[in-house]
């Protein structure tokens, strides 16, 4: 039976410990940003990581650091520390600090090995999960990168109660997705969660739990992205576009509010083009409305969002490749939308939101 790499944990400390006491490594590397070096890191001293005998590497928060300065600092590190093959790197944050934790890992010596501990949301039911590493170039999003698994990601849902409510939407708009692409009853629990009240973390445990399986599932199938595994990509294509558009505005918005906009745009391609129903596509913009902020701007930034999806790693022959849904798990990958079709799409979302 092959060993799960993917484990969700309620002790992280314990589960941490026990694996770094099964395998051997020659060198230990800790990759942070400034931020989980403060708030997270001092949780795992002396509970499954040793002070002492760890190198800690730390870049700056934020997406839009995810660049090739960020990697030259962990890669200078991990050389002059004296990184080999046999050393291991735990990347301890969000999807940046996967993101590039793992790109260096794919990279260095030609590969170390990794250790994902996501602490948000968006980390913990997607960018820690499935092989995805990368960073942003050329002022576009994930421009460079490679796929490499990750030795083991533990999840511990308690560093979500660590999270602010904008940055636990953000990972929230990727559950969305998953009930979007699988079923009518994962998506009703997911938009029962309602975020103006008290938020029920044992429910939302449960939901990321169900989330995390949807995501594994689809990359067991199709790790290397040939075919099912672009139902994933759902909402990310405007959604790339969307979080690009903010970094060039100065006005930087959180990945998964990006994400959330990508989706109701896509889900009116959808409704064009693949016949989705109409009332759950209301549904879908009545929460998004209730949820999310705006990301606004004006239509002379119409051809900058289709430019930048022109670059999209998805295309072919020229062609912007989307993603697309019939209805709830109903995937339509490798879909193909007119110019004035998508700027329709833009316009759909802006008419929403109040651009």
């Amino acid at each position: 039976m092959k060993e799960k790499t993917v484990i969700i944990t309620s002790s992280i400390y314990q589960s941490l410990e026990t694996y770094l006491d099964s395998i051997s490594y020659d060198k230990l590397f800790i990759l942070v940003d400034d931020i989980t070096h403060q708030k997270c890191l001092p949780l795992l001293w002396n509970n499954g990581l040793n002070q002492k005998t760890t190198t800690v590497i730390e870049v700056p928060h934020g997406d839009i650091h995810k660049d090739l300065t960020a990697m030259t600092i962990i890669w200078k590190t991990l050389s002059d520390q004296g990184a080999s093959r046999h050393s291991l790197l735990v990347n301890i944050g969000g999807g940046m600090i996967t993101d590039i934790g793992g790109f260096a890992g794919a990279s260095f010596k030609r590969g170390l090995r990794t250790i994902n501990i996501p602490t948000t949301l968006m980390a913990s039911v997607d960018a820690s999960i499935g092989g995805k590493t990368g960073c942003n170039f050329n002022g576009l999003k994930n421009e460079i990168g490679t796929f490499y698994t990750p030795e083991k990601v533990f999840i511990d849902c308690g560093f979500l109660r660590t999270l602010d409510v904008p940055n636990l939407l953000s990972g929230y708009a990727e559950m969305l997705k998953h009930g979007l692409i699988s079923t009518k009853t994962l998506l009703e629990q997911t938009l029962a969660i309602d975020f103006d009240k008290e938020i029920d973390y044992q429910k939302l445990n449960v939901l990321v739990g169900l989330s995390v399986g949807i995501k594994e599932h689809i990359v067991a199938k199709d790790p290397k992205e040939q075919g099912i595994r672009k139902a994933l990509n759902f909402g990310h294509t405007l959604g790339h576009a969307y979080e690009s558009l903010s970094f060039c505005l100065d006005r930087p918005i959180l990945h998964g509010h990006a994400v959330m906009a990508g989706i109701i745009s896509e889900l009116y391609l959808s409704n064009l083009y693949c016949d989705f129903p109409v009332d759950t596509l209301r549904q879908i913009v009545t929460y998004a409305k209730e949820n999310y902020p705006a990301f606004l701007f004006d239509c002379s930034h119409y051809e900058k969002l289709y430019e930048f999806m022109m670059h999209d790693k998805k295309n072919e022959g020229g062609h912007i490749n989307f993603t697309l849904l019939g209805g709830i798990g109903d995937i339509r990958i490798n879909q193909q939308a007119q110019k004035a079709e998508i700027m329709e799409s833009i316009d759909f979302y802006r008419e929403n939101f109040g651009g």
